[in-house]
């Protein structure tokens, strides 16, 4: 049930991708379409306040990673537009690092609810009333910022779009979707600390750490990136996640280690939520709000078969979904080598 909800949510997430980025490149707009986003996500949590049954639950996390999908490719452009190449990354970290911040001050507050209130249903019904608040004033800031249009495209479809995209982007999108194959989602993780001994409580406070994680590392990573090259960024992030996946094989009880791979995880993210945007601005500079589009909506796609597969793997032998990311993983890092996104290509051959 995990795998199938994850999965359809990080479905929807993509599925409008493609769309809102091509829309946004060929009207130039960006600012609309990233408040339409923020929009829906925030009237999405409304449902949160009405039901609590699991269907209730399963249709806000669809909907509102709808939204989420709708905002991202305008709003990473958008970004790209106003970053210089030389500190792109860092750029990207930074405004990443500010979006998790939030995401380090909501599980917080929810662990001093649930410690002080108790894990009760009304619990709950007040933390997602704390939610909304922040979210409808995000949507005031956001309508107060100047938009920075980017260039209008001349009149085509999606799929004549597709045919302008870089040979590089294509490349990197081969070597994105097979790792994708080994990204379930992060639900798992949370579900194995659970299966080792964490209370409730405590798998809010790891997932607070992880986001601690990844508001300190993004910054760090994106500099690191504009100075040694992105694309070995991307590859030490797969390697990352190899090494996370076979940490998390271990069914281990001592809480100081666990935690540590929730840190280890929030270094990964950092680089696949950033770098890979900032990656994809390096290598797409005439298109990027459907290059960003693309990737998110193709990746999303596998995300779901992914998150299936590591459900149906959970039931036989919960390591062995880590065993198959570790795996998958690996294999993304070899065929990154080999296909080489970072490059162009001459005749057929990479030049020196």
């Amino acid at each position: 049930m995990l795998g199938l909800v994850e999965g359809f949510a990080d479905f929807s997430a993509s599925s409008l991708n493609y769309l809102s980025g091509w829309l946004s490149d060929q009207s130039g707009k960006r600012k609309v379409f990233a408040l339409a986003g923020y929009g829906f996500s925030t009237l999405a949590k409304i449902i949160l306040l009405v039901t609590s049954s699991v269907v209730g639950l399963s249709v806000f996390r669809v909907i509102e990673r709808l939204g989420k999908g709708f905002r991202g490719p305008p709003r990473d452009a958008w970004l790209s537009a106003v970053a210089e190449k030389a500190n792109r990354g860092y750029s990207f970290g930074v405004h990443k690092a500010l979006d998790k911040t939030g995401a380090i001050l909501g599980p917080l507050v929810a662990y001093g609810l649930l410690r002080w209130l108790g894990d009760e249903a009304s619990t709950f019904r007040i933390l997602f009333w704390v939610a909304l608040v922040p979210a409808l004033l995000s949507l005031v800031v956001l309508s107060l910022i100047k938009d920075q249009p980017g260039t209008k495209h001349r009149r085509e479809n999606m799929a004549d779009t597709w045919k302008t995209l870089s040979p590089q982007f294509k490349r990197y999108l081969i070597t994105a979707s097979i790792f994708s194959l080994a990204y379930f989602s992060f639900g798992f993780l949370l579900l194995r600390a659970h299966s080792v001994g964490f209370a409730v409580k405590d798998i809010v406070l790891l997932y607070a750490l992880f986001n601690i994680s990844f508001v300190v590392a993004a910054p760090l990573v994106g500099k690191l990136g504009d100075r040694a090259g992105r694309a070995r960024i991307i590859m030490l992030g797969y390697l990352i996640y190899v090494l996370m996946s076979l940490g998390f094989c271990i069914r281990n009880r001592e809480n100081g280690r666990s935690s540590c791979f929730f840190v280890i995880y929030g270094v990964f993210y950092s680089i696949d939520e950033a770098q890979s945007k900032a990656f994809i601005a390096d290598i797409e500079l005439e298109r990027r709000a459907s290059a960003i589009g693309v990737y998110n909506f193709v990746t999303g796609i596998i995300y779901l078969p992914a998150s299936l597969i590591a459900g149906a793997l959970w039931l036989v032998h919960p390591a062995s979904a880590f065993i198959l990311a570790a795996c998958l993983a690996f294999f993304a890092i070899l065929a990154f080598v080999t296909v080489r996104p970072d490059l162009h290509r001459v005749s057929g051959v990479f030049p020196g």
